[in-house]
């Protein structure tokens, strides 16, 4: 029979698929000595087992018993006992860190009985009928599905203007009488009394979190995988809420914003931890603990040391203070920000923690491209209103919005919002990835809204405690009596936390500098330069770009890419160009044909040439024009409109021109006549472009041109152009390779044969996704797929993220079998799939030569591609 509970004496930081992050560590920091209180973990594997059949596994009851008894035994106290109660707390602990997105539950094991008996042993009613009102509250909201805004509304109603630290024990006894009136009225029952059940109920309710929609968009969100369950921590309590010597605490052991070496946190006196990571209290800078516990400060400082050297990286550590004695609760590797994640992995390089090999896996293609976006300029057109936490950088500009409701409602329409709240919650996580940032005015670097937005790379400036935020009216009023309405344009810095009323300019940043040349040489840019200088040194894969024009291709050379692997030639024709095309359609002879290839072929060179001078010297592949028709032909309906009201008038060219559109109008542009069958159907197009590419490499002295002829999906097809171009090649004396996309099913199906034909392969995921899945991206994007996310068949959007069970095995088929017609056939990917870095990931791992992306995304795939070639299991920053 499987072991489903680990004392935290026998587990490790290792076991995280099995423990959970949070039990794996706090099994970890036991095994150091350090002051963990002694508790145990239900595995991931008992979660999975109660998600897939509804009910706990075999055998499950009696370990947990053992495991309470001896916890009982070592602590010599009894669960819920009515003279000197055992208190637990149940906690969750997923795999990968989800902050605040699943469930806990503390102070368990209270009842109308033990409380007086915690009072007693303790010495202070207050504190054991503030811990009742706690487990009532978490237990009603968590376990019993119950709105949590009763229970606040009743404590705000009882305190007035007081501080919750200013209710006395006669206070919290009425509310705790209040608070099982709630749970009474709204779930039909009374608040269970027995402490064994309150703990099952619990547990219970952890494993069903898992499943919560918080939950589920926040693992879609970071990518985590459903299938991975959350383990669950039953934890002896212990208490910073027994007066002013005891509190509550966050600590990091550099800051997680900057990356910063030094002291950083927040604390929290007469607190428990929930107080902190909730940002209902305003809690005082980490370094004030010195002042008033400097025992306590001392040893944390000493364990933060431990903690740092021992997991040689940034550790994010919860910790509680009861009576003058210090507790760690946890410890995980801290979320950080981009800019923190660079700086921090070149640091711990420098002090001889980490290789630079290891400092290359400590950061990831999504945050150098967060490192990407502009910054507001120094001095902006914006009035600023207020200053509060930079807990996330960025430059963030939109509409204030006071709901995530409101927040998705107006991101679906295209609006950039700023989502401003007191505080935020998990059930704010909808809102927070729709907004372009997070505004709150209470909380500090460790509250939800702080944590969270890091994760996600959003800004956020939290803690502005001048701000006074009237959610209901939607609104919020600043200390100069400024007032700020839903839907005013506001801006926020989360680099030094000011928040602006109006739009503020934004500058490029300084990574982007770097990348173009001329950047600053800060802390910053530098440890860019030395990971992206490791990542260049040790990818497989090359880099190139997807680009058009001279300017894109010098763009795209500048940051980094080793030649064009896509451009699209169809793309050239846009604009004044289309009236050629257009003749091109409308040609009833031979003559007419040949006159307006002629008139597009000095263009075409002129293209071509640029394209060959961006680069240089590096391989430029051009893809013969690929155009869905509809793309270059008026509209049918307002064409014969225009016909039909002119009459008689009507010009003999918007007749042709009617007649072309009515002869080749299509149900479905994207699967019609286009790529190579265009070129078989247009005599003389193709050839028109390859003369021209022939030209542009005498003119240009070009070494390393590839043709490629698109959407092939028979050899057939490649066959017959390739002899056209050849000849032609040959006529001109310029030498080219000739290839093909692999962007039909049935080519990747076929590869072996195609590659009898081809010298090249470059994959064309985008089609590829829409052929294979049977939908196209236009129509089904905002048709469906939201509801499929939500229902788990995607995981993420295959036009995001290559699916690799099916567009990736399509891929792996031509790869293997193209090789194995041709061994040096070269591979390449050219869809925007070419910079997701979960796609680079999978190039690496078939065996690509190189991927292709936009220039934007260079640098992403330069160190992605770096990553790929040092991945290790324990590469995963999620």
């Amino acid at each position: 029979m499987p072991k489903y509970v680990y004392d935290f004496t026998e587990g490790n930081k290792d076991l995280k698929d099995l423990l959970g992050g949070k039990g794996a560590n706090l099994a970890e920091m036991t095994n150091l000595g350090l002051p963990v209180p002694p508790g145990f973990t239900i595995t991931t594997e008992a979660c999975r087992h109660y998600l897939a059949h509804g009910g706990m596994p075999d055998g499950l009851d009696g370990e947990v018993a053992a495991h309470l008894a001896d916890l009982e035994t070592r602590m010599a106290k009894r669960l819920g006992g009515s003279d000197d109660p055992l208190l637990v707390s149940v906690r969750s602990g997923a795999k990968f860190s989800m902050p605040g997105m699943m469930e806990t539950v503390l102070n368990i094991g209270l009842n109308d009985e033990s409380v007086l008996g915690l009072a007693k042993q303790s010495g202070n009613e207050r504190f054991a009928w503030d811990s009742y009102r706690r487990l009532i509250q978490m237990f009603g909201k968590t376990v019993l599905d119950i709105d949590g805004d009763l229970f606040e509304n009743a404590i705000d109603e009882l305190k007035g203007a007081r501080e919750d630290t200013d209710l006395e024990a006669a206070d919290l006894q009425r509310l705790v009488e209040t608070y099982k009136g709630i749970v009474r009225d709204k779930s039909g029952r009374e608040f269970p009394a027995d402490p064994r059940e309150q703990m099952d109920l619990a547990i219970r309710a952890v494993f069903d979190s898992w499943n919560a929609p918080r939950a589920v968009l926040y693992r879609r969100q970071e990518r985590i995988p459903s299938g991975l369950g959350t383990a669950v921590n039953v934890v002896a309590m212990v208490f910073g809420n027994l007066g002013a010597d005891s509190g509550t605490g966050v600590a990091f052991t550099r800051d997680p914003g900057s990356g910063q070496q030094g002291v950083y946190g927040d604390y929290l006196q007469n607190a428990q931890g929930e107080d902190v990571v909730a940002g209902i209290r305003n809690t005082v800078p980490l370094q004030e603990l010195e002042r008033i516990d400097a025992g306590s400060y001392r040893r944390l400082l000493e364990i933060m040391a431990t903690l740092e050297g021992h997991y040689r990286d940034l550790c994010d550590i919860e910790f509680t203070v009861e009576r003058g004695k210090l507790w760690m609760l946890q410890t995980r590797v801290g979320k950080r920000t981009a800019e923190a994640a660079f700086r921090i992995a070149v640091q711990l390089v420098d002090e001889g923690l980490i290789d630079m090999a290891e400092a290359v896996t400590r950061v990831t293609g999504d945050q150098l491209a967060q490192l990407m976006f502009p910054r507001f300029a120094t001095q902006g057109d914006g009035r600023r209103l207020t200053t509060g936490m930079n807990a996330s950088p960025g430059a963030a500009v939109g509409k204030a919005v006071f709901t995530s409701a409101r927040a998705v409602e107006l991101a679906g329409h295209g609006e950039d919002v700023i989502l401003v709240r007191r505080e935020t919650n998990p059930d704010d996580l909808s809102g927070m990835i729709a907004a372009k940032g997070v505004l709150t005015s209470r909380g500090g670097k460790t509250s939800h809204a702080a944590v969270v937005a890091r994760g996600m790379g959003k800004t956020c400036v939290c803690g502005a405690e001048e701000l006074e935020v009237d959610v209901a009216a939607r609104r919020f009023t600043t200390s100069d009596g400024t007032v700020v309405e839903e839907g005013d344009v506001i801006s926020i810095d989360g680099g030094d936390g000011a928040v602006y009323l109006g739009e503020v300019p934004v500058v490029a940043s300084p990574v982007v500098e770097y990348f173009e040349g001329r950047g600053p040489d800060d802390e910053l840019v530098a440890a860019v330069d030395r990971i992206m200088a490791h990542a260049d040194s040790v990818r497989a894969l090359g880099v190139r770009a997807n680009a058009d024009t001279p300017e894109d291709a010098a763009r795209a050379r500048r940051f980094g890419a080793q030649g064009i692997g896509l451009c699209r030639t169809e793309h050239m024709f846009l604009g004044d160009r289309r009236r050629l095309v257009e003749d091109l359609i409308l040609a009833v002879t031979p003559e007419e044909r040949q006159a307006a290839l002629d008139a597009l072929e000095p263009l075409q060179t002129a293209d071509f040439s640029g394209l060959f001078e961006a680069m240089d010297g590096l391989p430029v592949t051009i893809r013969l024009i690929d155009p869905p028709l509809h793309e270059f032909l008026p509209d049918i309906t307002d064409l014969s409109v225009r016909v039909a009201l002119a009459g008689d008038e009507a010009r003999d060219k918007d007749r042709r021109l009617l007649e072309a559109v009515k002869r080749l109008h299509e149900q479905n542009p994207m699967l019609g006549l286009r790529g190579v069958r265009l070129g078989l159907v247009i005599p003389g197009l193709f050839a028109m472009q390859v003369r021209a590419i022939a030209a542009a490499v005498k003119r240009t002295g070009a070494r390393h041109a590839e043709i490629m002829i698109p959407l092939v999906g028979a050899v057939q097809e490649l066959e017959i152009v390739r002899e056209e171009a050849q000849a032609i090649l040959a006529e001109t004396g310029v030498e080219a390779l000739i290839g093909t996309m692999i962007e039909v099913p049935r080519a990747a199906m076929t590869a072996g044969q195609i590659a009898e034909a081809a010298q090249f392969f470059s994959f064309g995921t985008n089609d590829l996704t829409q052929m294979t899945w049977g939908f196209s991206r236009d129509d089904v994007e905002s048709a469906f797929f939201g509801k499929y996310l939500d229902l788990g068949i995607f995981g993420v959007s295959p036009f995001e993220s290559i699916d690799r069970d099916g567009v990736g095995r399509l891929m792996r088929i031509a790869a293997e079998e193209g090789r194995r017609t041709r061994p040096g056939l070269k591979l390449g990917i050219c869809g925007e799939h070419g910079g997701d870095p979960d796609s680079v990931h999978f190039c690496h791992e078939i065996g690509l030569d190189y991927v292709s992306c936009s220039p934007f995304r260079v640098p992403v795939a330069r160190l992605e591609a770096g990553r790929a070639a040092l991945a290790s299991p324990e590469s995963d920053t999620r």
